[in-house]
C-alpha cells in the first residue's frame, strides 16, 4: 500500500516537488499527503512528525491543512514558514531556535506547544486554541498576540513577564504564570475555569491569587489592589505601587521608598 501511495505521488507531483521532498514527505507521514493544485500548499490527511532531524527549514515544502497532527519539536527551526496554516489537532514547535510566531497556524482544534525556545512575542499565534497552550521558558516580555480564548490549560511560566497584558482573556481549565517577574496582574484573564497558579514571582502567590480572586468580583485590577491594600504586607506593597494609586497617602509612599532604600544598601553589603 505504501509504495502505491509514493507512486501516485510521484506521478502528479515530480513537476512541483523534487525527489527529496517526496522522499522525506512519505516518511513523516503517518496518513496520506498531496499537493493541492488550487493553494501549491501539501496537505496531509492524518499525522506528520518531523521531530530530531536537526532541521533548520520544512525542506522547501510549504504545508496546508493537516487534519491531525503535526510536531516538529527538537530542531534548529529559527522560523515557522512554511508550516501547515491550520491543524485539526495537535501542533508541537518546542525545542528548536525560534524566536517569533510568525508563520505559525492560525487554527488549531488541540493544542499549541512551543515551550523551550527563544521566543519574544506571541504576535502571529492561533487566536483561538481548542486545548492547552503552553510557551514556557522562552524570553517573553508581555503576552500580546496570544491567543484570546483557550479551550484547556494556558502555560506562560519561566518567561520575563512583570504585567499579563495580552493574556487571553477566556482560559477553559488552569492558568499557570508561575516563575516570572510580576508585579501586577494587569490584563489577567477575565474567566479562569479551575485554577490560577502564579509561583515563584517577585510579589508573593497568596497575595497574587488574593489580588485575582478579586479582580473576578471587581473587574478591575487597580480596585483590586485597593480592595486588598490595607491587609498586604509592606515588602508586596513596595512591589506592586504604583503612581496611579491615588488611595496611598504620601506618608505611606515615603515610608516604602525608605525600606526599598534601606533593602537595596543591604544588598550592597
Amino acid at each position: 500500500m505504501k509504495n502505491l501511495k509514493t507512486y501516485h505521488q510521484l506521478f502528479e507531483n515530480t513537476q512541483e516537488l523534487t525527489p527529496e521532498q517526496i522522499e522525506w514527505l512519505d516518511e513523516c507521514t503517518a496518513g496520506t499527503w498531496k499537493l493541492n493544485p488550487q493553494t501549491g500548499l501539501v496537505d496531509v490527511e492524518g499525522s506528520f512528525a518531523c521531530y530530531r532531524q536537526d532541521l533548520t527549514d520544512f525542506k522547501g515544502v510549504r504545508f496546508g491543512v493537516v487534519s491531525n497532527n503535526f510536531d516538529c519539536h527538537n530542531n534548529q527551526l529559527t522560523t515557522l514558514e512554511g508550516a501547515p496554516q491550520r491543524v485539526g489537532w495537535h501542533f508541537t514547535c518546542s525545542s528548536n531556535l525560534l524566536t517569533s510566531m510568525e508563520g505559525a497556524p492560525q487554527e488549531v482544534g488541540g493544542s499549541f506547544n512551543c515551550d523551550r525556545n527563544q521566543i519574544t512575542s506571541l504576535v502571529g499565534s492561533p487566536q483561538k486554541v481548542g486545548g492547552n497552550f503552553s510557551c514556557k521558558e522562552n524570553q517573553l516580555t508581555s503576552l500580546e498576540g496570544a491567543p484570546q480564548e483557550v479551550g484547556r490549560d494556558f502555560h506562560c511560566g519561566k518567561n520575563q513577564l512583570t504585567t499579563l497584558v495580552g493574556a487571553p482573556q477566556k482560559v477553559g481549565d488552569d492558568f499557570s504564570c508561575t516563575g516570572n517577574q510580576l508585579t501586577s496582574l494587569e490584563g489577567a484573564p477575565q474567566k479562569v475555569g479551575v485554577d490560577f497558579f502564579c509561583y515563584h514571582n517577585p510579589v508573593t502567590n497568596e497575595i497574587l491569587k488574593k489580588i485575582f480572586s478579586h479582580m473576578k468580583r471587581e473587574k478591575s485590577y487597580v480596585k483590586a489592589v485597593e480592595s486588598l491594600w490595607s491587609k498586604i504586607p509592606l515588602e508586596d506593597q513596595i512591589l506592586l505601587y504604583r503612581p496611579e494609586f491615588e488611595w496611598v497617602s504620601p506618608e505611606e509612599v515615603r515610608k516604602m521608598e525608605a525600606l526599598q532604600a534601606y533593602q537595596g544598601f543591604k544588598g550592597m553589603i
